[in-house]
This record gives structure tokens, sequence and C-alpha cells, in this order.
């Protein structure tokens, strides 16, 4: 089951500058995503950079850090090039592909998309929620795995920003934590954008146009990403909290 962890990150974002080096509990935010990661106990862990402070920081917390090219056009595509500097030889077949604002991410479901890969047939895996609040239904910032399977694991059909599927039911919103098996992810950013990546500007589309086969597992709860100041400030309030807990 043994995997290499890459948390993709970048200094670059439109709603909160800076956000990797964002303070939370007297930490980086990048850190926390790297000590979820440890705890998840499948591995090394690295983080995919373009940024030296970025680098620095995750140096100077005791962890590893790769600078990458700073012309990436995904997270992906950061993580491939890390890849090959972190692992030439190949020796870890299951690359996960860790968003580097997630600090408050259950350690428990990155062990539990890894496993999925047990599964021969699985390119890639990812995990889901089902979704509990009725606006989430219809918001084209919550991504909507479609799916087929049993209760707690899908086998992935279609990915969309729009409400689907129609009618009565739950409906499944997508977790962007990926687990690809080596070779997929080599073909994955050896191919161009496909065409309905590209209209739903959802990048996991381009495998599946591709005719990858992906699993996903079904976990209680989202872990919140951090992308407005307001997500920041309840990432600090859940981490202060769990601290006063375990003291």
């Amino acid at each position: 089951m043994s995997a290499l962890v890459l948390i993709p990150a970048r200094m670059a974002s439109t709603r909160l500058p800076g956000k990797p080096l964002a303070d939370i509990a007297g930490t980086p935010m990048i850190v926390h995503v790297l000590r979820r990661a440890e705890e998840a106990g499948i591995g090394p862990v690295a983080v995919a950079t373009d940024s030296p402070e970025i680098v620095a920081a995750v140096e100077a917390a005791g962890g590893r850090a790769v600078l990458t090219r700073g012309d990436h056009a995904s997270g992906s595509d950061r993580i491939f090039e890390a890849l090959q500097t972190l692992d030439p030889d190949g020796v870890h077949q299951r690359i996960v592909n860790l968003q580097g604002d997630l600090p408050t991410v259950d350690p428990a479901i990155i062990r539990t998309a890894v496993a999925l890969l047990d599964a021969p047939e699985v390119d890639l895996a990812t995990l889901g929620a089902v979704i509990q609040r009725e606006e989430e239904r219809a918001d084209p910032n919550v991504v909507k795995l479609v799916g087929s399977g049993t209760a707690d694991r899908l086998r992935a059909l279609y990915f969309t920003r729009a409400t689907a599927p129609s009618g009565e039911g739950e409906l499944i919103h997508h977790i962007g934590l990926y687990v690809w098996r080596r070779a997929a992810l080599a073909r994955f950013v050896a191919l161009p954008p496909s065409p309905l990546e590209v209209r739903e500007r959802l990048e996991q589309l381009r495998a599946l146009e591709a005719g990858m086969v992906i699993h996903a597992a079904l976990v209680d709860d989202v872990p919140l990403g951090v992308d407005t100041p307001h997500d920041l400030e309840r990432a600090r309030a859940i981490l202060s909290a769990r601290a006063a807990k375990g003291a």
C-alpha cells in the first residue's frame, strides 16, 4: 500500500494571495498539509512548488520540498515533474496528489483513497461525499461526481459543475484528492486537454475521455478547502480547537 505523497503548491491565488504560507496556529498552512500527509503513514511526503519561499518554509519545518518550473498548467503536471526528481527509478507506483490548501484533511481518507488501487483495473482513485446542504446541489463551484457502484465505492462515469444526475436522489460532492497509478499519470500528462475538460474546466475529465478507470471511495465529510479569507478563519478555528483538545 506504500505511496509517494506529493503536495503541489504555488503562491499565486486571486482570492487569497500567498495562501500556502498563511499562518494557522503559528504554522504555515502548507506545513499543516504536510503533517496530515505524514500522519497518513503511507509513505514519503514532499511538497512540489515553484516558490523558493514555500521550499524554505517546508524545509524549516523538517519537510522535503522540490522546486519545479513556474509554467505548469496544473498540479498534475507539477507533481509529475517532482516525481522525476524524487523517484527517477520508479520505486513508487502509487502517487498521491494532495492539494496544498487542505490543512484539516483527515489522514484516514488519504489511506482510503490509496487502498482503491488494490483493484488492478483502477488507473486513478479519488473521493466523494454525499451532498448534505441543499444549496450545494446547484452550486457550480461544487463539482459533482456521477458514478455507479456500491454504498462506499463508485466507478466514476462523469464529473460536472451542473446538478447531476437529474431527478430525485443523492448527489456526490467530488473531493479533489487523487491517487494515480504511476503509468496512468505519465500517460495523462502527455495528453492534450480534452474537449469536455475544457468545457467543464475539470482536469479529471481528460482521464475519463482517454478511457482511464476512475474509482471513488465515499467518505463522511468534505475536507475544508481554503480559498478565501473566510475559509482561512474557519481553518484556524478548527485547528486551534484540535490543538487545545490535544493539549
